[in-house]
């Protein structure tokens, strides 16, 4: 830099611009065009002229880049230079064609060849037209497009042109902000541009300082470390857990640390600065240069910070993508911790907190599935001294039951449902109720470990003093403010700093509400549907004249129903995906952040009523609203509504949340994400195939970097991976009571889960932005919120949908002996069955062998000869109220549980506190002995202008008193300094 600015001035000293041009050449011309094709290498270069003083820091990078191709007054050193292999000495595209900037961001362009000379041509016309165009009209270094000679003129393309010149102002703004820029449009991928940047050290600093970047000192101190038993232990625990730690360099436990420092250029001296070239690695300096502007409307089609390079090959340069693939992104090391210190190194603090997060997630799985197993074996070894199931199967007792549906079914023996009842003991016994509550307990814990998580990487991350700044405007939301300035300045009115008011938005609110309602009226009416399928489906196969056909109608018809609900689940979750961004954007969100959240918030609510909502009903609603024979509920005045097996409905709920869990993982979470990118990446590997049959030679060149990042994925953000794994938090707490294999399915999928998202980042995607976060956002109240619904849910799950409290009530109120013996007889009333309606007895009622007078069916109402018959009994109000009463219990009992372990459990953890105090002082007396250090100084100073004024006073007398203010000024000019 400094020699640039040296070489401007001496030809302006010089007195004649003929220097400055041999050195720099001159500008195109049209006629340049039609030069000799061994006279084309160096047309690169002849497009810099001298710039006026005030502008001689704008194209100090295009100077600098005639020296990095070796140019010179004679044409042999560039020929020398150009017979090098540029692509080696630039490692393939990781650093400018001088080989020592760095590629910091690329931005990427489609361009048209045919357009290329008129751009030339235009340039030259609006070459004098002032400083600014001057600026823009400024080609970047870099190998362009070229001309064929005796090309004509093309075909004028208006949108490109616009697009162009749209990009050269962007650019010259860019170098106008110190960014050093480099062009490449001689790649293999056709009409396919790039513009690489490099952020120079003067940026770099002046951008850290902007973003209040903490950055490491020359200070380092002490880590506080256990003493005693603890010391022991934690030394066990690490020799145990060395096999499954990653062998990563920032994963070992550190016991110094550096003292960190918001960066500052006036206090430079504070920092490490012995190595300038990795004091900002990649992650923070593609922090510094981000730019995500001129992407949505097409003027560049991507813009992505590159990757360290390759991962997998022969004489692969270690590099820490090759590292995190061998030790985090691969399915053989997934019993291993995650290198997270690795991960927010390479990919930013927000990435590496959501992995952080999935691993704290998973591993609080492990116990909540050990204590699942508990309860699932409990119940498979109670299964047989379980009263009520064994007296259901037990065909002694010849309890004749009700038909199912009208005409066709015909009446059926209880024996017949044994294997539902067995089965629904499995989860439905008093176990599941201690594992609710321990569930209850349990995400409150992980909460709880998660927050002190939170705040150690926090502390290791340098991120404890960080505060989120506003973030600047969206572009959709300035084009709107300035659509809206623009209509008032049409209607004279006075345009003051205008932005967007509810009543700007209100229509797009009015369609976020309607289009809200919709969806979530659709999902109703879809499972509507599905009720409806299972009710005609249920009476079809009733018809069947085999026994077995008989008897799995409701597994068939179960089974066949959540199927269905599972595709329609999986279908509408990409539907509402789309639809809750295109809601978001109609709002037009001022920042970011805010746009974020408002699409979360949309995407999580359709999402969770399309999800849940299937479950709901069977937990809930079915057979709630069933009536009684000879007086049953009909849909459309056609169908009856369905009913649950005299076990209750707990069975078919396990099997409905257990089919759509395993399902939504197997299908959505995991063959999704490892076929579609699969998939587009065979695609674009025949695409390219077919290309290399018309150009072998071009393609057998090893590609750039950025040309092979270009090819990746582009990083589409963490909501959806966040959303996976939000709706599973909901599978395995919501629901639990009925389903307690739940959190051991969800563990097996995050451990699959985890190398899965990774191999994704790491080898099929675009390096993200990497972006400071120090926590993971709106998330964490999604999960509180989940965590509380979850206890009233599992209240009504067992009080309501489980037989424990009936059980409960017949063992306090009404046995006999104190056992559960009767229990099945006083769960079922009785019912005439002279009393059916007309045409809807049962066409056979023979098909037993017997003719049946009474049957039974199971509700608590008064007999046929009672004189209130088929009223609803005293016992129903007495289970109904035992069922409420343990609601309110169980919900206040396990709230009160739940908000003891919040407040029991610090959210800072002890040793974390110490330290960040002991940071705090340190930082005190770094500062304490900079400012002693320079009143020593002053006071030296000082000394020294006593004895100058005392030998001046000795050797002149006389002039002592014309002295004497000159003394006393100097004397006291170190004090006010």
């Amino acid at each position: 830099l400094g020699r640039a600015e040296e070489g401007c001035g001496k030809a302006e000293k010089g007195g004649t611009e003929k220097g400055w041009d041999e050195f720099h050449g001159v500008d195109f011309l049209p006629e340049d065009l039609n030069e000799a094709p061994e006279e084309t290498g160096m047309r690169v270069n002849k497009k810099y002229s001298c710039l006026p003083a005030e502008e001689k820091g704008i194209h100090i990078i295009n100077i600098r880049a005639i020296e990095d191709i070796g140019y010179d007054q004679h044409e042999s050193t560039l020929l020398n230079s150009l017979s090098k292999n540029p692509d080696a000495d630039c490692k393939y595209g990781l650093y400018f064609r001088d080989g020592k900037r760095k590629v910091d961001y690329i931005l990427v362009y489609h361009y048209k060849k045919s357009s290329a000379g008129r751009t030339l041509t235009r340039r030259v016309h609006h070459n004098d037209s002032g400083a600014r165009s001057a600026k823009q009209d400024q080609p970047l270094p870099g190998k362009g497009v070229q001309l064929e000679m005796g090309e004509s003129e093309p075909h004028v393309d208006y949108h490109e042109d616009d697009k162009r010149f749209r990009r050269e102002e962007y650019e010259g703004n860019l170098v106008e902000a110190g960014l050093e820029l480099e062009r490449d449009e001689d790649t293999k991928i056709h009409g396919i541009g790039f513009v690489k940047i490099h952020a120079p050290w003067n940026v770099l600093c002046r951008e850290a300082e902007f973003l209040k970047l903490k950055m490491p000192t020359k200070k380092m101190y002490q880590i506080n470390q256990t003493h005693g038993l603890l010391k022991k232990i934690n030394s066990v625990i690490q020799k145990i857990t060395e096999p499954i730690q990653p062998k990563v360099a920032e994963h070992k436990p550190q016991t110094v640390k550096r003292l960190s420092y918001p960066f500052s250029r006036e206090k430079q001296h504070l920092f490490d600065l012995s190595d300038r070239d990795s004091f900002f690695d990649s992650k923070t300096r593609s922090t510094i240069v981000r730019i995500t502007s001129l992407l949505a409307n097409g003027v560049y089609s991507a813009a992505y910070p590159l990757h360290d390079g390759d991962y997998e090959g022969e004489n692969v340069e270690p590099n820490d993508r090759k590292l995190l693939c061998e030790e985090w992104a691969s399915y053989g090391v997934f019993y291993k911790y995650q290198p997270i210190d690795l991960v927010r190194k390479y990919f930013g603090e927000k990435i590496g907190l959501y992995f952080a997060w999935l691993g704290v997630y998973t591993q609080m799985l492990i116990p909540a599935s050990i204590v699942g197993i508990i309860v699932f074996l409990y119940g498979c070894a109670t299964v047989d001294e379980n009263i009520p199931s064994m007296e259901m199967c037990d065909q002694r007792n010849n309890i004749t039951m009700c038909p199912l549906c009208d005409r066709t079914c015909s009446y059926w023996k209880m024996s017949s449902a044994c294997a539902t009842a067995r089965a629904s003991h499995l989860f439905d016994n008093p176990a599941t109720v201690f594992f609710s509550v321990f569930m209850a307990l349990w995400a409150a814990t992980f909460m709880e470990h998660w927050k002190r998580k939170q705040m150690r990487l926090n502390y290791r991350w340098d991120l404890t003093g960080f505060e989120e700044e506003e973030d600047h405007p969206r572009a959709e939301y300035e084009a709107k403010v300035l659509e809206k300035s623009l209509r008032k300045e049409h209607k004279h009115k006075e345009t003051d700093k205008e932005k967007l008011t509810w009543k700007d938005r209100f229509p797009a609110y009015l369609t976020n509400f309607v289009g809200i309602i919709f969806m979530v009226g659709l999902t109703f009416a879809i499972v509507f549907g599905v009720i409806i399928y299972r009710i005609s489906t249920a009476a079809a196969l009733a018809i069947s004249s085999t026994p077995s056909g008989r008897s799995s109608v409701r597994v068939t018809v179960t089974a066949t129903a959540v199927i269905i609900n599972l595709v329609v689940i999986i279908i509408l979750d990409e539907v509402y995906g789309c639809i809750a961004r295109w809601l978001t954007q109609i709002e037009v969100p001022k920042t970011d952040k805010n746009f974020e959240e408002r699409l979360i918030f949309k995407a999580f609510l359709l999402k969770f009523v399309n999800a849940y909502t299937p479950i709901f009903y069977v937990a809930f609603f079915k057979g709630r609203f069933v009536g009684r024979p000879g007086d049953y509920v009909y849909i459309f005045h056609s169908f009856r509504m369905e009913e649950c097996a005299p076990g209750g409905c707990l069975m078919e709920l396990c099997i409905q949340l257990s089919i759509i869990m395993l399902g939504k993982q197997l299908i959505q979470n995991n063959l999704f994400e490892i076929g579609i990118p699969k998939m587009k990446k065979f695609i674009r590997y025949m695409k390219l195939k077919r290309r290399r049959s018309l150009d072998h030679e071009e393609h057998m060149k090893k590609k750039q970097r950025y040309e092979v990042d270009y090819n990746l994925e582009p990083f589409a953000g963490l909501t959806p991976e966040y959303m996976e794994m939000i709706i599973q938090f909901g599978f395995v707490t919501l629901f639990v009571a009925s389903f307690p294999l739940a959190p051991l399915f969800a563990l097996l999928n995050n451990i699959i889960e985890i190398r899965l998202d990774a191999k994704k980042f790491v080898t099929e995607l675009r390096r993200p932005v990497a972006v400071r976060a120090k926590d993971i956002g709106i998330w964490y109240n999604i999960l509180r919120g989940i965590g509380k619904l979850a206890v009233i849910i599992n209240a009504f799950v067992i009080s309501f949908t489980s037989d424990f409290i009936p059980r409960l009530v017949y063992l306090y109120m009404y046995s006999e002996n104190g056992t559960m013996h009767g229990f099945v007889n006083h769960t079922l009333s009785s019912f005439n069955v002279s009393d059916f309606q007309a045409g809807t007895a049962p066409n056979d009622p023979m098909d037993l062998g017997y003719e049946v007078q009474i049957c039974r069916y199971k509700d608590y109402r008064e007999p046929p000869w009672s004189e209130n018959k088929y009223d609803i009994s005293k016992d129903f109000w007495a289970v109904l109220a035992a069922r409420l009463a343990f609601v309110i219990v169980f919900q206040n009992l396990v709230m009160f549980m739940s908000d003891f372990v919040d407040w029991i459990i610090p959210d800072i953890p002890k040793d974390i506190s110490q330290q960040i105090h002991k940071e705090k002082v340190l930082m005190v007396e770094v500062f304490m002995r900079e400012e002693q250090g320079k009143l020593q100084m002053l006071e030296t100073w000082k000394d020294k202008d006593k004895k100058k004024g005392e030998n001046c006073n000795n050797h002149s007398p006389r002039l002592s008193r014309s002295h004497s203010g000159s003394l006393s000024s100097c004397h006291s000019y170190p004090l006010d300094v």
